[in-house]
Parts: C-alpha cells; sequence; structure tokens
C-alpha cells in the first residue's frame, strides 16, 4: 500500500499544475476578448461616457439649485434644471437661429476665398513660397475635413450623425440622471461584498472629481465664447456671433480648441485687412491670457487641476486610438483614470495615502 501514494501524489501535482496552466489561458484569453471587445466598440463606449458626463453635469447643476434655492428633493431641482436648460435653448435658438444659418451659411463660402487671398498675398514673398508649395489645396483641404468626420462621431457619423448622437446623449443622460444611485448599485453588486464599500467610495470620488470639472469647464466655456463674440464684435469682424459659439464649443478640449477656434476668425479677418487679422490674434492671445492667469487659476481652486503635459500627451493618445472623440474627451477620461490610479494603486497596493486628485495642484 506504500507504493500507491507517490503516484497518487504525482497525478494530483500534475493535474494542479494542469488546472493552473488552464486557468492562466483562459484569463489571457478573457483578457485579449476584453480588449478586442474595448476596441471594437470604442465609439460606442464613448458615446456611454459622454451620456455619463451630461448625467454627471445634469446632477451638479440639480445639487447647485437644491442648495441654493432650498429645493425639498433632488429629483424637482433636477426637473427645474431641464426645464431651464429647455427654455434657454429654445429661445436662444428661436432669436439666434436665423442669424447663426445665415452666418453658418456665410462661413462656408468666406473660408475657401479667404485661403485664396491668404496664399496670394503670402506668395508675394519669395521665402514664403516654397512653403505655400507644399500647402494642400482647398479642394484637398476639404477632402481631409470629410475624411475626419467618420472619426469625429461619437457612434454614428454625418451631419444626421452628429445629431443622432446629440439626441442619445441627451436621453439616456436624462435616464441617468434621475436614478444615478441604480446604476452604481449594479455596478457595486459585481465587486466582492468585501470591497464593495471601496468600490462605492472610488465610483463617487470618480463623480465628484467629473461634476467639479464639468462645472469648471461649462463656465470657462460661457467666458471664452462671450469674450471672443464681444471682442469680434468691438473689432468690426463679420459673423462675430457665430464664432464666439465656436470658441465656446471648441474650449471644451484645452490647449487644442483654442487654437482651432481662433483659424475661421483669422481667415475671415486677414483678406480685409492683415492688420485687422494682427488684432484678431493679440485678442485670441488675450483670451488665452485672462483665461490661463485669471479664470482657470480660480476655477481650478474648486475643480481638477490637471497636469498640461499629461493632459496633452493623453489627447494626442486618444486621439490616435479614438479620432477626434478621443481628444474632446480625452481630459475627463484622464481624471478618471488619476482617480483611478491613486486611490486603487496608489492608496490600496503600496499603501501611500495620497491625496485625491481633486485636489491635486500644480
Amino acid at each position: 500500500m506504500s507504493n500507491d501514494h507517490p503516484p497518487q501524489a504525482a497525478d494530483t501535482g500534475q493535474r494542479g499544475f494542469l488546472h493552473r496552466v488552464v486557468l492562466m489561458d483562459g484569463i489571457a484569453a478573457l483578457f485579449l476578448l476584453t480588449l478586442a471587445a474595448l476596441w471594437f466598440a470604442a465609439d460606442a463606449l464613448l458615446l456611454i461616457f459622454a451620456c455619463i458626463l451630461f448625467a454627471i453635469l445634469l446632477n451638479a447643476l440639480a445639487r447647485i439649485a437644491c442648495r441654493r434655492l432650498h429645493l425639498p428633493s433632488k429629483r424637482l431641482a433636477l426637473a427645474l434644471v431641464l426645464a431651464l436648460l429647455a427654455l434657454l435653448l429654445g429661445v436662444g435658438g428661436w432669436l439666434m437661429a436665423p442669424q447663426l444659418s445665415e452666418q453658418a451659411s456665410h462661413l462656408a463660402q468666406v473660408v475657401p476665398t479667404s485661403l485664396d487671398q491668404v496664399r496670394t498675398d503670402l506668395a508675394r514673398y519669395p521665402r514664403l513660397r516654397a512653403l505655400l508649395s507644399e500647402l494642400p489645396s482647398n479642394k484637398e483641404l476639404m477632402r481631409q475635413m470629410s475624411a475626419l468626420v467618420p472619426n469625429a462621431g461619437l457612434f454614428f457619423s454625418g451631419v444626421f450623425g452628429a445629431l443622432g448622437n446629440a439626441l442619445i446623449i441627451i436621453v439616456v443622460g436624462i435616464y441617468f440622471a434621475m436614478r444615478p444611485q441604480l446604476y452604481v448599485n449594479g455596478i457595486v453588486r459585481l465587486v466582492p461584498p468585501s470591497r464593495r464599500p471601496r468600490a462605492r467610495a472610488v465610483l463617487d470620488e470618480i463623480g465628484g472629481t467629473l461634476s467639479k470639472w464639468l462645472v469648471g469647464k461649462a463656465c470657462s466655456m460661457v467666458a471664452a465664447g462671450a469674450m471672443t463674440a464681444i471682442g469680434l464684435s468691438l473689432l468690426g469682424v463679420p459673423m462675430a456671433l457665430l464664432l464666439g459659439i465656436i470658441a465656446g464649443l471648441l474650449d471644451f478640449i484645452p490647449y487644442v480648441g483654442p487654437l482651432m477656434a481662433g483659424v475661421p476668425a483669422l481667415l475671415i479677418a486677414f483678406p480685409d485687412s492683415p492688420a485687422l487679422a494682427l488684432y484678431v490674434l493679440l485678442l485670441f492671445g488675450g483670451i488665452q491670457l485672462v483665461q490661463g492667469y485669471l479664470l482657470e487659476p480660480l476655477i481650478d481652486q474648486h475643480t481638477v487641476a490637471l497636469p498640461p503635459a499629461l493632459t496633452i500627451a493623453m489627447q494626442v493618445t486618444f486621439g490616435a486610438v479614438f479620432g477626434m472623440a478621443g481628444v474632446a474627451l480625452a481630459t475627463p477620461m484622464t481624471a478618471v483614470l488619476m482617480v483611478l490610479v491613486v486611490m486603487l494603486y496608489v492608496q490600496d497596493v503600496l499603501g501611500d495615502d495620497a491625496r485625491p486628485p481633486a485636489r491635486i495642484k500644480d
């Protein structure tokens, strides 16, 4: 009987080894399948993330309204916020839609003509002729811009796709905002019971970080759009209202957005007068100085201050993977990653009691 134990022990050890090999192979296959799903469903995931951002913004505005107006419930405050937003968009659209439509059609006609005028004026300088010869033509620029349209959307592409994306973000975001704890509890239940309090704390920190960042970014966007529209109007630049709205919307993308917003204004001002184009350039530079040294420090005191180099690096990374939608959503996704790294790795694994990202300052 004593001779039977070693073969049994060997068989048990072999079965344990095979079990571990199969388990590791299964984990590796599951990891690869998860990466493949993330890659092929990236647009849908970005759309869901945009819906969550809109829901967080609605909840943040509802909390502010509930606190300032002393409303009895947050649902009533959310309904009031939705009604005010709908009223603002409706009245603003009714008042400005004809002017914006006319300015948009005029902008589409002026930009190609302005590009030709810029090429003609710069061709007078011999040192710039070699550079101009390497620039693409207007048709090539339009083709490249149209090629970017599928990558600019979150799920659908084209003009009607953008409207579809906006409708999905609004509707799903409202559903998320109405019962946020329902979805938070559903995510927490996927975690083992012993780790559920920590998972809830991480989700609460992510929600608080994103809500602070969104409220601060909304204030920055309104300020950028208003200063741009007023400044261009005082300079006598055509389509100042439309250009101000474009500048306000593009301010959602840090560092890259303001540069993109200044290009149409410069193209419109340069054919009229190079001096006017210089004034427009100085105007955008002044707005960036006011935002960078006055508004943003005040906003960062109560929101999230991300390192500029990290933000730009993440914009390049997400832009290369997800296109223009990745560039637009790079900053909030970076804020989420910072919360996850600090709380789940730095605090839980390394044992370093680091401050949460919402309080990290330069």
